[in-house]
């Protein structure tokens, strides 16, 4: 039985409509991870070391899709809830297309520099040649990469979350079969991985175009699907599809405004990242920049949850603030920072049971490089009890389409904290400062988090 955004929601009612995104969001965070899991067992660290160099610039690249996606959505779900569908499929079609040609775009500017990127990062030699080799592959699905990071917010406003769970695991089954088959198999290398991620990334963007370029009143009708892309050229039953539009430069506005958080998320750990990289270079040498890689291929994992929850009740927010439904809100609000609360304590136990056991699966070959990798992760996933009241802080701004705010909380949070704590800790700690850097970031952010969340509840009633 599927759920309403116009519902009341029960903690079991939002568990079950936010548990498709959660679910999708750590299945991206594990087929990214497979790349570096079968790229350090298979071929290395070095090429394990050009991933991760390489990897912030493309991310920071992708960050368009992000930002159209988050704020797109907040926008889409208020119109929605001010019952103007007509208009909400409009303003839909718009941000879908102005995502294509971005990423076409920006696909295009990757490609031709990205090896000079890579040496400003620091690649040269053997490094510099695989960090070119994978970054310009991966470069001819970013468009589709894009697109998947915008249907991703957008099926959970149309009512389907779980048919964005679907597309995650056609694409993430694909990625890592394909890992297998190009790096264990075939051999292939560096470039195996980041052509295997090129295909699961075409089926990510691609598919759901495929779904939301149908007609409601579509005939076709396919029994009980075998495989998930079957189900995506059955009739369209969301509330959205894709169709005629007209340019609204406010509506693109407002959703740059809305995502801004996202890309700011996107872009300043794109540079923190490449800074961690230079001060764990300086520090420990290409073992710190393979030691970081791994530990940050863990967190993707434990944090997706958190981005997840936040993707799935964004729409919810949205919906009930666009109808004036006071109320729901802050049976939302309330709900949500228990479950952040419980959900935090829960992981970093199990991050802490767990640290020997997953730092190993990727840099378990190394006995010096698996002992600073798991200190790194103990001390580093001690984060989980603070961040998600930060990712769902800047989420909910955006879901209330206060993007300034939002913006505020990631700008904080992502580049200015963190920058001033891994330029500052070292110099006191050494390598030990590095890993409490994101920690010290986090806790600063908390407060500001906390004081916004206190201020604004007059102005949104959410408390």
């Amino acid at each position: 039985m599927s759920i309403s955004l116009s519902e009341h929601f029960t903690y079991k009612k939002l568990l079950r409509f936010v548990f498709p995104s959660i679910i999708m969001m750590i299945f991206t965070s594990i087929y990214s991870v497979v790349d570096g899991l079968f790229v350090s067992n298979f071929v290395g660290k070095t090429a394990l070391a050009a991933i991760n160099l390489i990897m912030p610039f493309i991310m920071g690249i992708s960050a368009l899709g992000f930002m159209i996606g988050t704020g797109g959505s907040a926008i889409v779900a208020k119109t929605l809830g001010e019952q103007k569908e007509e208009k909400a499929i409009e303003y839909f079609s718009l941000l879908v297309y102005a995502t294509a040609i971005g990423g076409l775009i920006l696909s295009l500017l990757g490609i031709i520099f990205t090896p000079a990127i890579a040496r400003m990062l620091g690649a040269h030699g053997e490094l510099l040649k695989n960090c070119t080799l994978y970054g310009r592959i991966s470069f001819i699905s970013m468009t589709a990469f894009m697109m998947q990071n915008v249907f991703q917010s957008f099926f959970v406003t149309a009512g389907k979350p779980k048919l964005g769970l679907y597309v995650i695991i056609s694409a993430g089954v694909t990625n890592m079969v394909l890992d297998f088959l190009f790096i264990a198999v075939f051999h292939w290398g560096i470039a195996g991985a980041a052509i295997a991620t090129v295909c699961g990334e075409f089926i990510g963007g691609l598919v759901p175009i495929i779904y939301f370029s149908r007609k409601n009143s579509s005939l076709l009708r396919l029994g009980k699907p075998v495989f998930p892309i079957f189900y995506f050229s059955r009739k369209n039953s969301s509330l959205l599809h894709l169709g005629k539009t007209k340019f609204h430069g406010r509506v693109l506005l407002q959703t740059c405004l809305n995502g801004s958080s996202e890309l700011m998320t996107n872009v300043s750990n794109s540079i923190v990242s490449s800074l961690f990289n230079l001060q764990l270079m300086n520090y420990a040498g290409e073992n710190g920049v393979a030691s970081y890689g791994a530990i940050m291929y863990v967190n993707f994992i434990f944090v997706s949850t958190f981005l997840g929850y936040s993707i799935g009740s964004a729409p919810i927010i949205s919906y009930h603030y666009g109808a004036a439904n006071h109320q729901e809100l802050k049976n939302i609000f309330r709900k949500s920072i228990s479950l952040i609360a419980v959900w935090g304590i829960a992981l970093v136990g199990a991050a802490e049971l767990l640290a020997p056991y997953i730092t190993k699966l990727f840099v378990g070959y190394d006995a010096k490089l698996h002992a600073m990798t798991q200190t790194g992760f103990r001390i580093c996933c001690l984060v989980y009890l603070i961040n998600g009241f930060n990712i769902f802080g800047s989420s909910f701004f955006t879901a209330l389409n206060n993007g300034p705010l939002s913006a505020l909380i990631s700008f904080l949070r992502t580049l200015i904290f963190q920058i001033t704590a891994v330029l500052l800790l070292p110099l006191l700690f050494g390598i030990m400062g590095i890993w409490w850097s994101i920690n010290a970031a986090e806790l600063l952010t908390l407060f500001v988090t906390l004081m916004l969340l206190f201020t604004m509840r007059g102005r949104y009633h959410y408390a």
